[in-house]
């Protein structure tokens, strides 16, 4: 006998203000992502409607075999009900299969679509996204919101839909046997509710708590064991504290899971028990009426059969209404990604650019760093999954942060706080750029100077359009960047980063990450330009050696020289590059200033300058302060100013000139 069915009982015992809602709009959208399956759903429903019919006929042939084959002693009729009893699951089975590979095939198309759509659309999104919204949402949206909205489709409907075809085929055979005994089972009902409702709330709270557990554990482990965090915890030396700390949380998990357990098993229990009531009553009626002569021996057991399955598909029906509001709220969680507004488009009639020159030119650009809630992701609630994890180490969690403030990138002049005590004015302000204006010359390099958080960095990402000015314009060759093709702006443009990043893969596909179709000599070539393709033929794989986790098995000098060959076999028109070697030894460092030479060489380039080489190589030299360019000329004609860059020169370029 079934007294469980799917799970729903669960799903069903949220408060009123925990329970997800369902709009008439949201569901239409719902259907829409089904329409390209629906003759998969119909050929789904009819194998429904079938093993439905099937169902009922076991119980049938039971009572014909008790009723009359064997008082009778037809042996013909036996045998032909044995095979019908044998054939009966066989044909059932067959139809399960293919229902569910049908379903299968539905469930993963939907997922597959979902998936598609919100990585295309993530892709689409600006950097001001990514910089206030938490990698784990991300994720859980590609992987278990579209999970849950597969689910939707594939199980939690397709299950209502057997439940509720069962449940009145089942009551319509159950009434014409015996309307007496019906009505006596389905009074048992209430009770089966009452119960689950009871021993399902605590339960409830039990999975919610493990859930959160879950959530810190994991937590812990992700902070832990990347690449970043294993260094941290071995040159603290906290690993013994951290072991203990991972073994109480999990021991935390442990004990949650032994308690879930034992109620889950006390659950179960006293739903066969409610269930058995039923049964027993039926039982003692029908065998009253059987002592009557008012009923067969063979009625009363389809109709015990009959009653057994009815409590399943009844349970399987009593949550559905929040297990599908569960499973289509997940929809609403992905359809909110791919409503989110593209910040940075292209405008109808966009060109192409062809045979750029490389003229740069900054009209009266001002930039803030403003975050608007319409363009970010909301916090959810997700019911019965891990709550969202404030703190890692502490031990917060459920908490909703708030997304960051402003994000400027490294040295972006947007942080807040006051100066020390007689140190250089604060670069705190509301506005990252204001009227920024300048030209860069083709084949001219510009370095931008300033104290950290000037603006320096804020100023390179509006380039490649990784933002869009507040205000102002920014042309090249004459064409504004919003007014091009954003295919073709990123072919002209070649930027390296601060911070490197290459993927855990070989060096070779790092490279033709640039560029897919280079050939083996171009990336050599390339390499060579960097002054790195000696150092990687030393390596006992090549350009087949795997560079690790965001390429931490390479030094920092090895990594920007992989990423200067990367942008040299991009072979772009305009390069912006953040020339960060103020970390790095004497002979990497001038391993990448003989490389900066060639890949600057010809090319318009955009140089946030640590070295005073490029500085004085420099055509023009802007410096920053506060947003603004508050002094711009030669290193000469800046000097002779004795302004701030007289200043940052004494501070931070006379001791490396005394050093040579």
């Amino acid at each position: 006998m079934q007294v469980f069915h799917g799970g729903g009982f669960f799903m069903g015992l949220g408060t009123p203000e925990q329970r997800p809602k369902v709009t008439w709009q949201l569901l239409r959208r719902v259907l829409r992502h089904a329409r390209p399956y629906r003759w998969r759903l119909a050929a789904m429903l009819l194998m429904i409607l079938t093993t439905a019919a099937l169902g009922l006929v076991t119980p049938l042939i039971l009572r014909d075999l008790i009723d009359n084959t064997l008082p009778r002693g037809d042996t013909a009729r036996l045998v032909r009900l044995a095979l019908a009893l044998l054939l009966l699951p066989v044909v059932s089975g067959a139809i399960n299969v293919w229902q569910r590979r049908l379903n299968a095939s539905v469930g993963e198309g939907v997922i597959f679509d979902l998936r598609g759509a919100l990585y295309a659309h993530l892709q689409a999104m600006s950097l001001r996204f990514f910089t206030n919204t938490k990698v784990g949402e991300l994720m859980s949206r590609l992987n278990s919101d579209v999970i849950g909205a597969q689910n939707a489709i594939s199980n939690t409907i397709v299950n209502i839909i057997t439940s509720l075809v069962q449940a009145v085929a089942l009551l319509t055979m159950m009434l014409l046997l015996e309307w007496r005994l019906t009505l006596v089972a389905v009074v048992v009902m209430p009770l089966l509710v009452v119960a689950a409702r009871r021993m399902g709330g605590m339960l409830r709270d039990i999975t919610r708590a493990q859930m959160e557990a879950n959530a810190q554990m994991n937590a812990m482990m992700n902070e832990t064991l990347n690449v970043g965090g294993a260094l941290l915890v071995k040159l603290f030396g906290r690993a013994p504290q951290e072991v203990a700390r991972f073994q109480a949380r999990a021991k935390e998990v442990r004990d949650l899971g032994i308690r879930r357990a034992v109620r889950a098993s006390i659950f179960f229990v006293l739903i066969g028990l409610v269930s058995a009531v039923g049964m027993a009553l039926v039982y003692g009626l029908g065998g009253y009426l059987v002592i009557r002569d008012e009923f067969t021996i063979g009625t009363i057991v389809a109709f015990g059969t009959y009653l057994g399955s009815l409590y399943g598909a009844l349970q399987g029906l009593a949550g559905a209404p929040v297990e599908l509001a569960t499973s289509i709220v997940s929809f609403e969680r992905v359809f909110e990604v791919i409503d989110l507004p593209l910040e940075i488009q292209e405008q109808p009639g966009a060109a192409a650019l062809t045979d750029v020159r490389g003229e740069l030119r900054f009209d009266d650009v001002s930039f803030r760093y403003e975050v608007r809630s319409e363009q970010l992701l909301t916090d959810v609630k997700r019911i019965g999954q891990m709550s969202n994890v404030t703190t890692v180490l502490s031990g917060g969690t459920g908490g909703s942060s708030a997304p960051g403030g402003r994000h400027a990138g490294a040295g972006d002049g947007t942080t807040t706080g006051p100066a020390g005590p007689g140190g250089p004015p604060s670069q705190a302000r509301a506005t990252a750029l204001d009227n920024i204006s300048f030209i860069a010359q083709p084949g001219q390099l510009v370095a931008l100077v300033g104290p950290s958080g000037a603006g320096k960095t804020t100023l390179t990402y509006l380039i490649p359009r990784l933002y869009d000015p507040t205000g102002g314009r920014i042309l090249l060759d004459g064409h504004d960047l919003r007014e091009v093709t954003l295919a073709s702006l990123i072919t002209q443009v070649g930027m390296v980063t601060q911070e490197t990043h290459l993927f855990h893969d070989t060096i070779r596909t790092n490279l033709l990450y640039a560029r897919l179709d280079a050939s083996q000599a171009e990336q050599e070539a390339a390499a060579r330009a960097a002054n790195i393709h000696d150092f990687i033929m030393g390596l006992p794989n090549g350009y087949d050696t795997v560079v690790g986790e965001r390429g931490y098995r390479l030094s920092g000098g090895e990594r920007q020289r992989l990423a200067l060959a990367r942008v040299i076999l991009k072979n772009p028109r305009l390069l912006v590059l953040d020339e960060a070697t103020s970390h790095l030894d004497s002979e990497s460092e001038a391993l990448i200033q003989e490389a900066l030479k060639r890949v600057m060489a010809g090319r318009t380039s955009i140089v946030i300058a640590h070295r005073l080489s490029t500085i004085l190589a420099a055509d023009v030299i802007l410096v920053l302060d506060r947003g603004q360019v508050v002094e711009r000329g030669t290193h000469a004609e800046l000097l002779a100013l004795d302004g701030l860059y007289a200043r940052l020169y004494d501070n931070q370029f006379r001791r490396e000139v005394a050093a040579a």
